[in-house]
């Protein structure tokens, strides 16, 4: 994990008890002598997730609906730190931090996880954008619920499943930062095949709680037509007429093997800088990809210029 990754040793599940009291029912004690959660029950997995935003995010209240994503947060965090480190490359080596530095997250999801925890940690202001109107809804919900993040999270509805940034950002409107966590199967089946050996994995599995994924998700959350690469394709051909309104552009990337063809779209949509970052979780692998139209010095220039607050035009 990330150095900075509060989540970096584990599990206290002491202290999580401590500040979620509700968490201590789903505790259990694992084959390998250490305490866990059943992470095949999703209600194990929201407790998780309520004590985690709780100790370390100062979140108070935070629901999804059943049947939406409940992340893995330590992954997430990850994802996170990393962007900071990207950002921090402009700026002399130091991490842009305040409410100055907006990020836009693509498809922010119910649980509103990379704006809690990038607004807790680096206090970042974000827009979150969605085409799930449930999801619309129960994200602002949670930003409604804590009081530190009214204010600092604003949720906007996308009303066009085929557009990422059109009708989205305005035309006066300016970003540090985008991020995405995409769709990453091609079809309802090929999601549902997934999840079911994720399942059966999971009940036969002796690893530590470490190493095992999460799982679930409504339908927009792990699926479209064509997959992650050809959502990924279609968020870098429609970034190019907000070149000069988003500084960096970032989607996390599933699949190895899917780069090659992410690559090929970035160079003909006229990126000028492209980076791969890869992440690991115990045994999981990931990465993300991140471009930028400006040079470095021109992004040092937009962020030195730009003003802290952008109405939407």
């Amino acid at each position: 994990m990330h150095p900075r990754n509060c989540h970096l040793d584990g599990y206290d599940f002491d202290r999580l008890i401590r500040v979620s009291p509700e968490l201590r029912r789903f505790v259990v004690d694992a084959a390998s002598g250490r305490r866990s959660v059943d992470f095949a029950n999703p209600k194990a997995v929201r407790a998780l997730n309520l004590a985690l935003l709780r100790a370390d995010y100062g979140i108070d209240k935070w629901a999804v609906p059943p049947t939406s994503l409940c992340p893995p947060i330590p992954g997430r965090a990850d994802y996170v730190h990393a962007l900071a480190d990207l950002l921090a490359a402009d700026n002399d080596g130091e991490i842009p931090r305040g409410a100055s530095l907006r990020a836009l997250d693509i498809g922010v999801g119910a649980n509103c996880i990379y704006p809690i925890i990038g607004h807790a940690e680096y206090g970042w202001q974000f827009v979150g954008s969605d085409c799930d109107p449930v999801a619309v809804n129960a994200a602002r919900a949670n930003v409604e619920s804590n009081k530190r993040l009214r204010g600092h999270v604003e949720i906007r509805q996308q009303a066009d499943r085929n557009q990422t940034f059109q009708g989205l950002v305005g035309t006066s409107e300016r970003f540090d930062l985008c991020l995405c966590n995409p769709p990453f199967f091609g079809s309802a089946a090929e999601a549902a095949a997934s999840n079911q050996s994720k399942r059966e994995k999971l009940n036969r599995s002796r690893k530590p709680p470490s190493a095992r994924r999460n799982f679930g998700g409504a339908g927009g959350e792990l699926w479209c037509i064509g997959g992650e690469v050809t959502f990924i394709n279609k968020m870098i051909r429609q970034s190019v007429p907000y070149a000069q309104r988003i500084v960096w552009f970032s989607t996390l990337v599933a699949r190895a093997e899917h780069l090659p063809r992410i690559r090929t779209q970035l160079r003909s949509s006229g990126a000028v800088e492209v980076q791969v970052v890869d992440m690991a979780q115990g045994n999981k692998r990931s990465r993300f990809v991140a471009w930028s139209y400006l040079d470095e010095a021109a992004r040092r220039q937009q962020r030195q210029s730009r003003s802290p607050t952008n109405a939407v035009a």
